[in-house]
This record gives structure tokens, sequence and C-alpha cells, in this order.
């Protein structure tokens, strides 16, 4: 078996014993394959009762501690962990599946079904498949938006990310999905001129990676049209899915009518 970046994964059967270094595949995993998860990451919060041992961040996880719980399987992504981090795992003897950065919803949706049937042996679950139907289709564009994830510096999500596309199928454009990276760090002033200029008319703002608030994020764009969303909702691949839908949708719907 080869993961999604092409590294052999050295599976001896189904796994039983897994850790998860990514928030999405540790939620993903337990809603579908309870009870396999041996170690988690600091920043894994669904779901809420989850009980494992906790391993550091996504970023710098506490390799010695993952290799502590014997894992027959870590689970990775190629955007939120680091090569290295992967390499060492491999070097210690321990599989691990690395799913590639997903650029649209249906592609993490593909690969989440692949994890399942193919690594786990188990079928594809009914929240997938809700999932799937639910997003297929994209809405007709009903406002250009600008989406920060930091401030400090500002960062803002470019081309080709999930969060973007998650966007673009509930009819919100994203003013800088045609820049060359996926996550530029324009200044502020170019930031404001977007809406100056006329090419945005919505501020999105989610609560993670960082946490934006009535009281932070909103004031640097005075009379900026914002909507405050959950970033799991936005980032986020698994079951959280099924109702980021509808509260998305929502949520932009109701930011059209105060925009009004």
């Amino acid at each position: 078996m080869t993961d999604e970046l092409g590294a052999e994964v050295p599976l001896r059967g189904a796994p039983s014993r897994v850790v998860s270094l990514v928030p999405s595949l540790t939620e993903a995993v337990e809603a579908t394959v309870p009870g396999v998860l041996a170690g988690a990451t600091d920043y894994c919060t669904h779901p809420p009762a989850l009980a494992v041992p906790r391993i550091g961040g996504s970023k710098y996880p506490k390799v010695d501690a993952v290799l502590d719980l014997q894992p027959d399987l870590v689970l990775a992504n190629s955007e939120e962990n680091r090569p290295e981090d992967v390499a060492r795992l491999r070097e210690a003897g321990v599989p691990v599946w690395v799913m590639a950065a997903p650029a649209s919803v249906p592609a993490a949706l593909a690969s989440l079904r692949a994890v399942f049937t193919g690594v786990f042996g188990v079928a594809a679950p009914g929240w997938l498949a809700t999932a799937e139907r639910l997003w297929q289709d994209a809405r007709p564009e009903r406002a250009r938006a600008v989406v920060p994830v930091w401030r400090k510096p500002w960062v803002v999500l470019g081309r080709d990310t999930f969060g973007g596309d998650v966007l673009h199928r509930l009819g919100i454009a994203n003013v800088y999905t045609g820049h060359t990276d996926r996550y530029p760090r324009p200044k502020l002033a170019e930031l404001r001129a977007r809406f100056t200029d006329g090419e945005a008319d919505l501020l999105v703002l989610p609560d993670e990676p960082y946490e934006f608030t009535e009281g932070d994020g909103p004031e640097a764009f005075p009379s900026v049209p914002y909507v405050l969303v959950s970033g799991r909702y936005l980032t986020w691949y698994g079951p959280s899915l099924v109702d980021a839908h509808r509260t998305l949708a929502e949520a932009f719907t109701a930011a059209g009518r105060s925009a009004r």
C-alpha cells in the first residue's frame, strides 16, 4: 500500500493502534472506526469526549511520545506535518500514511473514502456519503470575499485551498484564489484596498487557526461587511462537513441581509 505522496505504508493488516497528527482525521477516524485511536495532538478537540494520550502539536509533535504509544499506524498530512517528523517515525519502523493537502472538498472526501475502505478495510460511513452529496455542486456567486486566517502578519486564503473551495461551493468567491501562493501575506493596506476598489464586498473571519472575534479583526476593516465563522466548519474535512454546509450557508445568507 502507498500513501497519497507515493510512499510505502507497510501495514500488517487493519491497524488497531493509530496515532493521528491531524485534527480532521482524528475526528473522522473516531466517528468511523471508534476505539482504534491510541493518541492524538493537543489540537484534536473533536470529538470532545475523546480520551487518548496527547503528543503535542501538529507542526511539532513529540515524536518520542508517539513512539512510546507503539502505534501500528500514524496518520499525517503533507501540509500540517513536517517531513522530518514523518521520516523519523518511518525510520523507527512505524507505518505512516500521509494525506495530500486537499485543494477541494471532493478531493478531501475521496481521500477519506480511500483511508476507510483501503487502510482500515471498513465500509464508507454514512456521514461521508451525505457530505459527498451536499457538497457536490457549487452555488451561484453571491459575494466576493477576503478570508484572513492569521494576523501579525496578515495571512489569507489563496489558491487551491480546501477552505477556499468550501466558500466557492457556497457561492462565496475568494478574491485571492488566483494568487501564486496558497497562503499569501498581503499588507493590511492591500487588503483594505480590495474593498475600496470594489474587488471584495465581504470579510470572512474564522476562529482558527487565528481566533478572530467581534473585537479582534473587524476593527481593522472599518465599514466592511463581515461574518465570523467556525474555523472547524471552514477547514476541517470529516463529519463536521455535514453540519457545516447548512451552518455556513445560513451565516452567509444572514450576512447578505445585513449588508443590504
